[in-house]
C-alpha cells in the first residue's frame, strides 16, 4: 500500500508537456503559455512547453497526433494547424499535410479568440486602408508580405486580402509568426498579416503601424483601427482561436477532466488580466463544440478558396 501510495505521489508530478507548434514570440506561444500556467495551478502539475515551429504548424500538429495517448502530451490547435493547412497544403505544390485535422486528434476546449491583423512598417507612406490599397497599386509586386509560412493562417489572410482590394505583394513566409514579426519590425518585409497578440506591443510603441483588424468589432486596445468589414474588405475579416487538443484515442476521462480544469482556469482573475492584455477572449466550450467548430472551419475555408480561385504557390 505504501508503495503504491508512492507511486501516485510521483505520478502525479509528472510534467505534462504542451506541444506548441510554432517558434517563441507569436501569438501562438503567448496564449498556450498563458494556458499552461493557468492548466498547472488548477491540476497540481507542472508543464513544460516544447516549441515545434515549421510547416506552417503542420510539424508540431503531426507530433501532437503522433503522441502517446496517456495525458502527458497535449498541444496547441489553431486555425492554420486545423482549419488552413487542411485546404491549403493540398494545393500547394508537392503538398501533404501528414495528419488528419479531424481523426488524429481529441479535441478538449477552444482556449481563446484573438482578432487578427495586417500592420506595416512605418516606412510604408500609408496611414490608412485606403491610402495602403493606392500605394499598393501603384507599386505592384514592390511589396513584401510576411507570415507565419506557407499554408498558414496568415497566408491565407494575405492571399484572400490581394483578392478582395484588387493588390499584387509578394508573400514571404516564415517558420512562424515570431521570426515574421522581427523581419517585419526591422523592415526587411513592408507588411505582416499576423495574429493580434504578438503584434499588438509593438502597434503600440509605433513600430509597427495597424491598418485592419479582423474581428466582429473595434479592439477596445486599438479604437482607431477599424475592421475589415469597416475598411471595405469583409472577406478578410474572420478573427482566430487557440484551442487545446491531444492525439485521438486519448481517454475520455483526461478529455473530462482536462476539460473542467481549463474552463476553471479560464475564469481565474490573473489568467483572465493576461489575456485580456494581448487582446484575447476566453471561449473554453466543450469538446464536441471545439470538433464541429473545426469543421465548420474547414467547409467555409475550401468553400471560400475554390468560390474565390484563391492560389498558394
Amino acid at each position: 500500500m505504501v508503495l503504491l501510495i508512492i507511486s501516485n505521489a510521483i505520478q502525479a508530478q509528472k510534467p505534462i508537456t504542451l506541444i506548441i507548434p510554432f517558434p517563441p514570440g507569436g501569438s501562438t506561444d503567448i496564449v498556450g503559455r498563458i494556458a499552461a500556467e493557468a492548466l498547472s495551478k488548477e491540476l497540481g502539475q507542472p508543464f513544460v512547453v516544447d516549441n515545434r515551429g515549421g510547416a506552417g504548424g503542420a510539424l508540431g500538429a503531426k507530433a501532437i497526433a503522433e503522441a502517446a495517448p496517456d495525458g502527458y502530451t497535449l498541444g496547441v490547435a489553431t486555425v492554420s494547424t486545423h482549419v488552413v493547412n487542411p485546404v491549403v497544403v493540398p494545393l500547394m505544390r508537392g503538398g501533404a499535410l501528414g495528419y488528419d485535422a479531424l481523426k488524429d486528434f481529441a479535441y478538449i476546449s477552444q482556449i481563446a479568440a484573438v482578432p487578427n491583423v495586417v500592420s506595416v512598417h512605418p516606412s510604408v507612406p500609408a496611414r490608412n486602408m485606403g491610402e495602403f490599397i493606392s500605394y499598393v497599386k501603384a507599386n505592384p509586386g514592390k511589396l513584401n508580405f510576411g507570415t507565419p509560412g506557407n499554408g498558414s493562417l496568415g497566408h491565407l489572410i494575405g492571399e484572400t486580402f490581394k483578392l478582395a482590394a484588387g493588390v499584387d505583394m509578394v508573400h514571404v513566409p516564415y517558420k512562424g509568426a515570431g521570426p515574421a514579426l522581427n523581419d517585419a519590425l526591422a523592415g526587411q518585409v513592408q507588411v505582416l498579416f499576423d495574429n493580434l497578440p504578438s503584434s499588438l506591443p509593438h502597434i503600440q510603441s509605433g513600430k509597427l503601424r495597424a491598418l485592419a483588424v479582423a474581428s466582429e468589432k473595434r479592439v477596445a486596445a486599438l479604437p482607431d483601427v477599424p475592421t475589415f468589414a469597416e475598411a471595405g474588405l469583409p472577406l478578410v475579416n474572420d478573427p482566430s482561436w487557440f484551442g487545446l487538443i491531444g492525439p485521438a484515442r486519448l481517454p475520455a476521462q483526461i478529455v473530462s477532466r482536462t476539460q473542467a480544469a481549463l474552463v476553471r482556469a479560464l475564469k481565474r482573475p490573473d489568467t483572465l488580466q493576461r489575456l485580456e492584455a494581448v487582446a484575447a477572449t476566453p471561449v473554453a466550450n466543450s469538446p464536441d463544440q471545439f470538433r464541429a467548430a473545426v469543421a465548420d472551419g474547414i467547409e467555409k475555408t475550401r468553400r471560400v478558396g475554390k468560390e474565390n480561385n484563391l492560389k498558394f504557390e
